[in-house]
């Protein structure tokens, strides 16, 4: 059986309202759908390097007790935790060439 699911632990945390820090989550593999929908956003058309937020916001299932997750939870992520989650999205979803093939 296939995974599909894949648990994370954020650098930093997501600080929420009352100050509550939420640092473990749960990341999906990606669809084509996930990857297809953030093109038609009128955000995504002004600057294209916010399809991130939205494809993110689309494939993280669960953080902390943060629901939902929508692209306003991950506008406000640290820096950090932005770049930990990108690169742990194209590793589940093996978007990463290895070097060494081929």
């Amino acid at each position: 059986m296939v995974q599909t699911e894949f648990e994370f632990t954020l650098p930093k945390g997501y600080l929420d309202g009352d100050g509550n820090l939420h640092r473990k989550g749960v990341m999906r593999l990606a669809t084509a759908m996930d990857e297809i929908v953030p093109l038609k956003d009128p955000r995504v058309k002004m600057n294209p390097a916010y399809a991130t937020v939205i494809i993110l916001a689309r494939v993280i299932t669960k953080l902390g007790a943060v629901d939902p997750i929508g692209p306003s939870i991950v506008e406000r992520l640290f820096a950090k935790d932005l770049d930990y989650l990108q690169k742990f999205y194209r590793e589940i979803n093996e978007l990463e060439e290895h070097l060494d093939e081929g």
